[in-house]
């Protein structure tokens, strides 16, 4: 028979058993309530995060759906009034960039608190964070409202007051202090809703109004929609230089100051334009405020910031009688400093005209002191449209036109054609490689080094057998300058070249490219060789850059670099080329004009001692077909050498040339600068 044997837990092992329990029952019930906790955080965190996401977004209704119904029955107000608040408040400030960091949530006092910083732009510039606190309901998904979440120490009867004081942008003068952009006098068009009735008179105003300024119904019906306007409210629609000859029933006109530009086309690309700022202006340049105006093109942009200025004005918290409580920003304004320029207005405005819409440019400098007195591109825009309001049609007309009146065409880069002889003949006397006396026997219109340029050949336009430098410049000999240029040799040609200004920036505000000789740092072909040492191959100089390069001739072998700010200081390069080179290609270059047969010999007739070399540069894909033609002209007064000019037409029509287009301009020049 088995015994079986029961044996007693001792009392010690029991209460360590019923110990254990006690702690796992512990710490679950702790476990759940952290848990909870954590869910509440979170659920808190996302009721505020609600909230500030839509103030960021400008979603005021939404905002106000975060909102606990007994706190705005506790501020006397409803969701859809404290929308209209922010509404109200945050666009009229300009507020954008809002920015939202340090976000807390705490348990105080059996209340959910939370607090965050809050940080945004105006139309005052940054605005200093600002420290936001409340509560939230109980259950975590509302937030309990109060006036201090429009800004911290708002109270319930408090108002914001905003007001800007607006810079006063510089003015870009010409040398004599004439206006190329000024603060004149614009006016603005518009409608105030209270006058255009009701019904179908309305309909009937709105149209008239509609076709009179060249928008659609639907546009203006748009700008009377705004969420700001109000009946006795102006609205403009439109911006223009010149006053309306006709104004329908309803239309405002009213006088006020603006960018406007006196010349128009003829310096468009030159002064560039302004408009207003955007949002990605103002993410990209926090010194700019909502109210800004800023450059767009031209020396408006490149010389903005000391155009601009700075706004000022006032952001205050006030209470219900008007008495300040809290300066919230305060800016003092600082206005635009005006900027004078090297330009001639008058010979801009002739330069532009003379041009005759064509495609091309005109650049004249003064060659002693290097300023620039136009710099002006065909065809054009009116800058007044772009600042003021350009219709669409308009933008079209100007973006679909192939001949790209964008384009400043004096900072664009070409190869400069027979202009450039000049150059390298300069170079050549200057190393002893070329006599200007020796003449080199030439027969014929074409030339090849030999066989090994295949179907290669350099052409000229004139048979003469006998060629000297003097002949060469007067009729513009490209097989003449091919051979001396191969003579010289790549290195030695490159030496000299480099003693200009390829490769190197001038110290001017635009946009250009560098002067560049060829795309490679080596020809390695004489053929491009040769091309290049009668202006073509791969050169490629603007205007600027050209009428630059040229200057040692008329200052006897220095170069003088272009400017065109009139505080800017001279700044030259001396023995660019030999003073006895200069004089000689110079001597020669009257020779173009005075000889029967010279290419500019067409500028006799004006009676004045200019030295000039004309160019044409061809532009083809294949030798012995039909390209484009760009024509140059090179001049200066050989006597008292106070001007140059640079004119070009690109892709020249028949029966004219940059020559021909040139002589109203040199006529001026003459007259204003002896």
């Amino acid at each position: 028979m088995e015994r079986h044997i029961r044996t007693k837990k001792s009392p010690k092992k029991l209460l360590l058993i019923i110990i254990g329990f006690i702690i796992l029952l512990i710490a679950g019930f702790f476990g759940v309530r952290a848990y909870q906790a954590s869910q509440l955080k979170q659920l808190e965190q996302a009721t505020v995060k609600s909230f500030v996401t839509s103030l960021q977004k400008g979603k005021y209704r939404e905002a106000a759906r975060n909102l606990s119904a007994g706190s705005l029955k506790q501020s006397n107000v409803s969701q859809k009034q404290v929308a209209e608040k922010y509404q109200a408040i945050f666009p009229w400030i300009g507020a954008s960039d809002i920015k939202v960091t340090d976000l807390k949530v705490t348990k105080k006092d059996g209340k959910n608190h939370f607090s965050y910083q809050l940080s945004l732009t105006t139309g005052l510039g940054r605005l200093k964070p600002q420290k936001y606190s409340g509560t939230l309901s109980n259950d975590g998904r509302k937030i309990n409202w109060a006036p201090n979440l429009i800004f911290p120490g708002m109270v319930s009867k408090d108002k914001v007051t905003y007001s800007v004081t607006s810079a006063t942008r510089g003015e870009i003068l010409d040398r004599n202090g004439q206006g190329l952009a000024i603060n004149g006098t614009v006016h603005q068009l518009g409608i105030v809703p209270g006058n255009l009735g009701t019904g179908a008179e309305r309909t009937a105003k709105i149209a008239a109004i509609a076709k009179s300024l060249a928008l659609t119904v639907k546009s203006v019906k748009s700008a009377l929609a705004q969420t700001w306007v109000q009946d006795d409210f102006f609205v403009p629609l439109k911006t223009t230089v010149d006053a309306p000859t006709t104004v329908p029933d309803g239309l405002v006109v009213k006088a006020v100051t603006g960018r406007t530009y006196p010349l128009k086309e003829a310096a468009a690309q030159l002064i560039g334009y302004v408009s207003k700022v955007t949002a990605d202006d103002l993410k990209k340049n926090t010194a700019l405020t909502s109210d800004s105006i800023i450059g767009r093109s031209g020396l408006e942009m490149a010389l903005d910031k000391r155009l601009r200025g700075k706004d000022g004005g006032s952001l205050i918290i006030v209470d219900n009688k008007g008495a300040e409580k809290k300066v919230l920003q305060k800016v003092a304004k600082k206005d635009g400093a005006d900027v004078k320029l090297t330009i001639d207005s008058q010979a801009q405005k002739i330069a532009y005209a003379s041009l005759k819409n064509y495609p091309g440019a005109s650049v004249v400098m003064a060659p002693k002191t290097g300023d620039l007195l136009v710099a002006a591109s065909s065809p054009s825009f009116d800058p007044n449209k772009m600042t003021n309001g350009i219709t669409q049609a308009d933008y079209d007309a100007y973006n679909n036109d192939k001949n790209q009146p964008f384009i400043s065409r004096f900072a664009t880069g070409y190869a400069p054609g027979s202009t450039f002889k000049t150059v390298t003949a300069a170079i050549g006397l200057d190393v002893g490689t070329l006599n200007s006396d020796k003449a080199l026997t030439i027969n014929g219109l074409e030339w090849q080094k030999n066989s090994s340029w295949g179907s290669y050949h350099v052409t000229r336009l004139t048979d003469i057998s006998s060629v000297n430098l003097k002949t060469a410049l007067v009729h513009s000999d490209n097989i003449y300058m091919a051979q001396q240029t191969l003579k010289m040799g790549e290195k030695t040609f490159r030496a000299g070249l480099n003693k200009f200004i390829f490769g190197k920036k001038l110290n001017l505000p635009m946009t250009m490219s560098r002067a560049q000789i060829s795309n490679k740092s080596s020809f390695n072909s004489e053929i491009l060789l040769a091309d290049t040492g009668y202006g073509q191959g791969e050169l490629l100089l603007n205007l600027i850059q050209q009428i630059t390069t040229y200057s040692v001739f008329p200052n006897n072998g220095t170069l003088v670099y272009p400017k065109l700010l009139a505080a800017q200081n001279l700044k030259t390069k001396k023995d660019v080329v030999k003073a006895g080179s200069a004089e000689q290609i110079t001597s020669d270059m009257q020779s173009v004009v005075s000889d029967v047969g010279g290419t500019a010999h067409s500028l006799a007739a004006l009676n004045i001692p200019l030295a000039a070399k004309t160019g044409t540069a061809e532009i083809k894909q294949k030798q012995n077909e039909q390209g484009q033609d760009n024509s140059f002209l090179y001049a200066f007064d050989a006597a008292k050498r106070n001007y140059s000019l640079i004119e070009f037409l690109e892709n020249k029509p028949k029966n004219t040339s940059a020559t021909n287009l040139s002589q109203d301009l040199l006529r001026y020049l003459q007259q204003t600068y002896q």
